[in-house]
């Protein structure tokens, strides 16, 4: 198995994974984009030595998609198994990352994977398959910005553990970023000082405001020799929004702080 990534808690959510785990009840992680969600799951992947198969859903997902299709193998139709009955039949953890994005029939699909029965049904094959005991279904979803038709139900929230994962304190996000960067301590304090600038400025009416994500893409290119000042308008500023007046107010909001 490839080296552990880089995980710094937060809280208590690596022992409510681990205890969710055992106990085999599926888990669902809450949170704005660029949280650490995915890494987290990585990381508890590689600590539990557990297979990760990660799914980024989309309005297209279908259900066949993650159980499997025929496909036309010369003369004849062949079977293929999708990426989620892989993970139950191997075991794996199957990482469906947002999951509000799927069309209905993949919550449809899951259903039974998410209760006391642990099995997938595959209409096409008539067949039922039992879960393999080292299976775990993990899912993500941004509340922040999916309304109406794009929330999770919540007949479909109560049949996971469900943890909210938020922007890390100031401290640890600084150190996130020297320990994703090697860059200096004080330059990710000041990266960090301007994200939470801009994601106190709520007036500005922003989708998504600014994750540790950019932040450590802002430390990666200041490390490599661009200007911290440019580095922070391409890597921060300019992924936030199109609208020049906004994009113009935050740049000399950064310029003065870094």
């Amino acid at each position: 198995m490839s080296s552990t990534p880089y995980y710094h808690p937060v809280g208590k959510e690596i022992e409510v994974f681990e205890q969710s785990y055992q106990n085999k009840i599926p888990f669902l992680l809450k949170g704005p984009t660029g949280t650490g969600k995915s890494r987290f799951i990585e990381y508890m992947a590689s600590v539990l030595d557990k297979k990760l198969i990660t799914i980024a859903c989309h309005e297209e997902t279908s259900s066949t998609d993650l159980i499997g299709r025929y496909i036309i193998k010369g003369t004849e139709a062949v079977w293929i198994d999708g990426p989620l009955t892989k993970a139950v039949k191997e075991g794996a953890i199957i990482y469906l990352d947002e999951i509000a994005e799927a069309r209905p029939d993949v919550i449809v699909a899951i259903h039974s994977l998410t209760d006391h029965r642990r099995e997938l049904y595959i209409d096409k094959l008539g067949s039922t398959i039992k879960a393999h005991n080292d299976f775990m279904l993990v899912a993500s979803f941004n509340p922040g910005y999916q309304k109406g038709f794009k929330e999770l139900k919540p007949s479909t929230r109560q049949r996971f553990v469900a943890l909210s994962f938020g922007y890390p304190s100031e401290k640890i996000e600084a150190d996130i970023l020297v320990n994703e960067t090697d860059i200096d301590n004080a330059i990710a304090k000041k990266l960090v000082n301007i994200a939470n600038k801009i994601r106190n400025l709520t007036e500005l009416g922003l989708t998504e405001t600014v994750s540790t994500r950019l932040l450590v893409d802002a430390a990666k290119l200041i490390k490599s020799g661009l200007p911290k000042r440019l580095s922070v308008e391409v890597a921060i500023v300019e992924p936030l929004t199109d609208d020049l007046d906004i994009i113009d107010a935050l740049k000399d909001l950064c310029n003065l702080m870094i």
